[in-house]
């Protein structure tokens, strides 16, 4: 190993722990050092890239949270509403939508004690992250290959690039970054630890494994970073000895336990369910080839941008003939790297690490209802990015006409500018819920996913709304997109469980118990069924009993972890007089969600009604800490209060809850407290 010593860059000089015989592929010429040059380059360059990537991307700062994942992950998670040591207890053993990523949940977490539900600092902070990460791209390449344009090229195309703009502008994108941010850290520190000797090196080391698994813990896909330090272990000339390959072994042992824990999330999930639909060995070497041809393509023209992308459909049981070109073309290009790139050290470094992290994502197990998604672009594309900075530092090399240089350069510049207005057009798209989605059924029309998502944002709005002309405009337009998405799948379960709820808020029982059925007949998944389940045992709740009781059970059946479902059949069984069955459910409800509001308050009436108000006080003093400003919590605990014989505190909460908006208060309860 070498000792740190002073060496040129690109223009002016700088400290790199390098190796002490560099080569001349190393080495910057004198032609290159007018470009970027000064003493402070290395703070100049890449701040002027951050504030590039700031001007384009700040409209994203206006956006709205989206019905795709920020929900689940955001606006309904229970987890990030508490951040006391037993919340991040739960934030750290939870997993969200199949994934485990609580460094991400925790962020969100941080976000929501300071604006709650305000989407402008959930969006600046991704938009921070994601600067962060671009400086951080601008020394790993300026650390690895030692050429300032190299890369500020490559940093300025990774921070403006149109594909990132899922993971930016998108509240849900924010595992990304995240996990980036750690990614890229550790790889500086391993070459760090790489060109360091003695004793000191071992501390870089320990501070690689570190940031590994905080990446982890942003997001799981940070498994491949293992392949990525033998990577740079190969651009550094370090030979494969067994001392090299052990040094690998922790990385590659905590790399399998998030693996398996992330495949059991994702199973448990129901998000390695494809629909129903089968697909054989020879189908998902075409799923591969076309996802990565895909990526490849929309790398230089990132053109057609959708946030869905459908695997292609099995007409007569089988991909079309068109489709098995893709898995020809994948090696064609293999071919021709091996046959004109293999000497040049930094083309199969960039083309290798783009494979390596991309490689997971690219479908051949088919995951989910998407073939391609742009987030997963992410950390990949600096692969790609990093040759096409290497290509145009090159033209700067000794014996290279400079002119030839400055062209170039002004052409990835040129380019980088457009790639800038096409990801400020992006993110607009990102704003809510209705641009997202209207922008996916103008590109793919005759896809029902985009449909199904309009559908269901104008049935949020007919029900958040009491204006009658308002009303009709969403229930219509909501029925039309809905059945649009039937017809153009037939077997599309979601829509029919939508147009359920709708059929639903009309009273017409008949048809809406259809709608779910017909629903539930598609759906594969057992925690898409359990979902249906459940909403037909609130729907049965008070009129059928038998019914509602039976789908509760159900939907507990099929997902066990299923707080919601708990929740509901304890108020089933509070209704139907089986108070210690109603308090174990309950019980269960609290255990698995504990930031969860309804079953505390609902236990707490149930305990105050069996006169054990000691007990009942105790769920009302946790669901205030939850939600504060629900009426009916507060006028149940004034009867805690009254029976105790505390009748100011009782009045205190019944007032409380007559302003809270709270109208079933019982007038003669209220007055006899006054008098």
């Amino acid at each position: 190993m070498a000792n740190k010593k002073t060496r040129n860059t690109e223009a002016g000089k700088t400290t790199l722990p390098v190796k002490p015989h560099a080569t001349e592929q190393h080495s910057i010429p004198k032609s290159a050092s007018g470009v970027f040059s000064g003493k402070y380059s290395n703070v100049l360059i890449p701040a002027v890239i951050a504030l590039v990537t700031w001007l384009f991307l700040k409209v994203c700062l206006n956006n709205e949270f989206t019905d795709w994942d920020d929900t689940a992950y955001i606006k309904d998670n229970l987890l990030i509403r508490d951040l006391s040591p037993e919340g991040l207890k739960h934030i750290f053993s939870t997993s969200v939508q199949g994934n485990y990523h609580p460094l991400t949940i925790l962020s969100y977490a941080m976000e929501y004690s300071y604006v709650q539900l305000q989407p402008w600092l959930y969006h600046l902070d991704s938009l921070l992250l994601h600067i962060a990460v671009t400086t951080l791209a601008y020394w790993f390449i300026l650390l690895l290959t030692s050429r300032r344009v190299a890369a500020a090229v490559t940093a300025l195309l990774f921070g403006l690039h149109p594909m990132h703009m899922e993971s930016v502008a998108w509240a849900s994108g924010r595992k990304d970054v995240v996990y980036a941010l750690f990614y890229l850290a550790a790889c500086i520190t391993y070459l760090y630890y790489v060109r360091t000797a003695g004793a000191g090196k071992w501390r870089w080391y320990g501070l690689v494994i570190a940031l590994f698994v905080c990446s982890l813990l942003a997001k799981p896909v940070a498994v491949v970073l293992p392949v990525t330090l033998l990577l740079i272990d190969y651009f550094e000339g370090r030979k494969w000895t067994f001392a090299l390959l052990a040094e690998k072994i922790p990385h590659f042992a905590i790399a399998i336990c998030f693996g398996i824990r992330s495949v059991s999330d994702q199973h448990a999930y129901g998000a390695m369910d494809t629909q129903g639909v089968t697909y054989n060995f020879l189908e998902r070497i075409v799923f591969g080839s076309y996802a990565l041809v895909t990526y490849l393509w929309k790398a230089i023209i990132p053109a057609d941008l959708c946030c869905f992308y459908p695997y292609p459909e099995k007409a007569g049981g089988s991909l079309p003939a068109a489709d098995f070109i893709y898995p020809v073309i994948v090696a064609s290009l293999v071919f021709l790297v091996w046959r004109f790139g293999r000497r040049n050290k930094t083309v199969v470094f960039g083309s290798l690490f783009f494979l390596a992290n991309i490689a997971l994502l690219l479908q051949f197990i088919p995951v989910g209802i998407a073939v391609v998604a742009e987030r997963y672009s992410y950390i990949p594309y600096l692969g790609l990015f990093l040759i096409a900075g290497w290509l145009v530092s090159g033209c700067f090399q000794p014996g290279r006409n400079a002119n030839t240089g400055y062209l170039a350069l002004g052409a990835s510049l040129a380019y980088a500018l457009v790639l800038g207005f096409l990801s400020y057009e992006r993110c607009q798209v990102w704003q809510d819920t209705t641009s997202l989605w209207t922008d996916e059924v103008q590109k793919q029309p005759d896809i029902p996913v985009g449909y199904m998502h309009l559908g269901a944002d104008c049935y949020n709005k007919y029900i958040g709304t009491t204006n009658p002309n308002e009303r009709k405009a969403y229930y219509d337009t909501a029925f039309s997109l809905l059945n649009k998405a039937t017809y153009y799948q037939v077997s599309y379960a979601t829509p029919y469980f939508i147009l359920g709820e709708l059929y639903r808020t009309k009273g017409d029982i008949d048809n809406a118990k259809r709608s779910f059925y017909k629903g539930m007949s598609y759906k594969k998944s057992d925690a898409d069924l359990a979902g249906a389940y459940l909403a037909l045992g609130i729907m049965y709740l008070g009129h059928d009993m038998d019914s509602a009781g039976y789908c509760l059970r159900s939907a507990i059946r099929l997902r066990p972890e299923f707080a919601m479902a708990h929740s509901h059949l304890g108020f089933y069984y509070d209704i139907t007089g089986k108070h210690d069955s109603s308090l174990t459910q309950y019980g269960i409800a609290i255990a698995q969600a504990p930031a969860m509001f309804e079953p505390y308050v609902n236990r707490g009436i149930e305990l105050q009604h069996l006169h054990r108000c000691g007990e009942a006080m105790k769920d009302f003093e946790k669901a205030v800490q939850i939600n504060s400003g629900n009426g009916q919590l507060y006028y149940a605990r004034s009867f805690c209060y009254a029976e105790n014989g505390n009748k100011p505190l009782a009045l205190k909460d019944v007032e409380k809850a007559i302003s809270l908006g709270y109208n079933q208060v019982d007038n003669n309860y209220y007055q006899g407290l006054k008098h």
